[in-house]
């Protein structure tokens, strides 16, 4: 039986919740701001540096591949059909070669 397989890895989750940790500290330092409406240094300049920051963080926590093993290709099987006769070396493995092109 395999075990489900989620679209997200942990260091998905992890860079989400540190996502999410810097827009909560943005939407507060903006709202910290003690000057009319909000027109001062915190609600005009940090805080919303802090808001696009989480935001590309949330951008990539989305995007970048999770480092599963289960991801990875699985190496080809032997050509050979039963085990090898006692005193002889089995041949070397062939390289695996990636399935895709990098460009």
């Amino acid at each position: 039986m395999t075990s489900p397989r989620f679209a997200f890895g942990p260091r998905n989750y992890r860079l989400m919740f540190l996502g999410l940790g810097v827009l909560a500290a943005g939407f507060i330092t903006m709202s910290l701001d003690g000057e009319d409406y909000g027109q001062g240094f915190l609600g005009l300049t940090l805080g919303p540096l802090l808001l696009l920051a989480g935001f590309v963080i949330e951008f990539f926590a989305i995007m970048v591949r999770s480092g599963h093993a289960a991801d990875a290709p699985a190496a080809p099987l032997s050509s050979t059909a039963g085990p090898a006769a006692p005193g002889t070396t089995p041949p070397p493995a062939a390289p695996v070669q990636p399935t895709y092109q990098r460009r």
